[in-house]
């Protein structure tokens, strides 16, 4: 064995597939190294999130012992205690990489890093090769079930065994893998949507049906209450890559009152922060949806790095619920206003009153809404859209703005384009100010943001085109009409 002098990293065809010639440091007595040294080996390449929970290895009696192609739903750092390798991976994650091919000999030397999907394999060259690897997650049952493996006599693959497979030592099981055109790519890592029943979470439903996506779970409360700690329990966070938290508590009003306070908080606050530090535990992606009330609406148009001022309990919530999510590293805030998807909301609502108007509701002449809140319509299909255009270019880390595009207009002045929309009598509208709304409410009214529009400059930047609100209103409505 040649001793290296110092610590190399070097890519592969495979992307993430690393290469690490190690130093090993030898005398009479024998030889050290250092096998695995977190600090050292990520500042040249390996990813910073790789931390090991458990050490495996395999013993090799005889030459010629050859296992694999196994691909399974971990990283896996590998190296050897004593002997000499023929290893080959495949790539066996779905994309443009499936089915590359890289070998290379490994001893105690030489180490390699296997990302998650990678088919492994080797062929042990000396009698007591001892071949052992570090792995990211735990096995379990459910694990088991996303392994996937390829055939390693497959000719497509054309790997040039060292010891003819005929001469060598394989499992029954490895026998009987399927081919590389039969085998099954690695599926995804889990994505956890809660507030599936939500306008939001109905909107990123859709999304993943119309665009086949794989590996999605929805939730909502009565199945996953993430506000609630034992709730986390119940599920095997290594199996995930991704939370998208599209659940909240969104009663303005009723969070003044001491029942509501305290359901917003634990909705808005706590349960952020739950899903917060499971995310940074575990290494996970996690999308949250915030709101323009974290603002007080005293600035026209709201960039992202605003200072906090919440004006009443939701907002406060909210914000609350921000700073949490901020905790972990890999986190996507996507702070909204105003939001209209599938279900019920404030268009939906001037389209019924519309019909009621046309229809000669003798109850019903005018509709009086506020005239002296500004801001921009979001659209579920449009924050859905957002989402995965995060996700799927990976964006840089953070928060981003995400409404309609266009001008700031009043909902009154949305109001009488729906009326105009749904039936040409826009006329009916009556604008008035907040104070007169709310002025006979028998109930607590939170304080409106005056001003709810959000700069989009940061989010269009990145490469997301945005859509004109008053565009995707009418197709809404016209759409809801059919």
């Amino acid at each position: 064995m040649e001793f290296e002098k110092e610590l190399k990293v070097t890519t592969t065809n495979i992307p993430g597939l690393l290469v690490l010639d190690l130093p090993v440091h030898g005398d009479n007595r024998g030889w050290f190294k250092e096998n695995w040294q977190k600090a050292k080996m990520t500042a040249l390449g390996l990813p910073e999130d790789f931390e090991p929970v458990q050490n495996n290895i395999s013993f090799n009696a005889k030459r010629g012992v050859t296992r694999g192609i196994h691909a399974e739903p971990w990283d896996k750092f590998i190296s050897l205690a004593t002997g000499e390798i023929f290893g080959a991976w495949v790539d066996l994650r779905p994309g443009d990489s499936f089915g590359q091919v890289f070998t290379t000999r490994l001893d105690p030397s030489r180490a390699i890093f296997v990302p998650r999907g990678v088919g492994n394999s080797f062929q042990a060259l000396e009698d007591g090769t001892a071949y052992t690897y570090l792995v990211n997650a735990h096995w379990s049952l459910e694990m088991k079930k996303t392994y996937t493996f390829v055939n390693l006599a497959d000719p497509e693959l054309n790997i040039q065994w060292p010891i003819p497979l005929e001469e060598s030592e394989r499992s029954a099981a490895d026998l009987h893998h399927p081919m590389l055109r039969d085998a099954k790519p690695m599926e995804p890592k889990r994505t956890l949507v809660t507030g599936a029943n939500g306008q939001l979470g109905r909107a990123i439903r859709a999304y993943v049906e119309a665009h086949g996506l794989k590996g999605f779970e929805f939730t909502d409360i009565d199945e996953f209450d993430f506000s609630d700690p034992a709730a986390y329990a119940q599920i095997d966070w290594s199996l995930y890559g991704t939370i998208i938290n599209a659940g909240a508590y969104t009663a303005v009003d009723k969070a003044e009152t001491p029942d509501g306070r305290a359901a917003a908080w634990k909705a808005n606050a706590e349960g952020p922060a739950l899903l917060a530090q499971m995310a940074q535990r575990h290494h996970l992606t996690l999308v949250h949806v915030s709101s323009d009330y974290v603002f007080d609406g005293t600035t026209e148009m709201h960039r992202e790095d605003e200072p906090f001022a919440p004006l009443g309990v939701y907002g406060q919530s909210k914000a609350a619920g921000d700073i949490a999510v901020a905790t972990a590293d890999k986190h996507y805030i996507l702070r909204s206003s105003w939001v209209i998807g599938d279900g019920h909301n404030f268009v939906r609502t001037m389209m019924a009153l519309s019909d009621r108007v046309a229809d000669g509701d003798d109850a019903l002449d005018e509709v009086t809404v506020v005239d002296d809140q500004l801001g921009r319509l979001t659209f579920t299909d449009d924050m859905a859209k957002a989402i995965f255009f995060l996700l799927d270019t990976d964006a840089p880390y953070g928060t981003y703005n995400l409404t309609g595009s266009g001008d700031a207009v009043s909902w009154a002045q949305i109001a009488k384009e729906v009326f105009a929309e749904t039936n040409g009598n826009g006329d009916h509208v009556r604008p008035i100010s907040t104070a007169q709304y709310f002025a006979n409410a028998k109930t607590p009214v939170s304080p409106r943001p005056t001003n709810s529009a959000l700069d989009l400059a940061k989010i269009e930047t990145a490469g997301y085109e945005t859509t004109d609100w008053r565009t995707s209103l009418h197709d809404y409505v016209r759409a809801a009409k059919a």
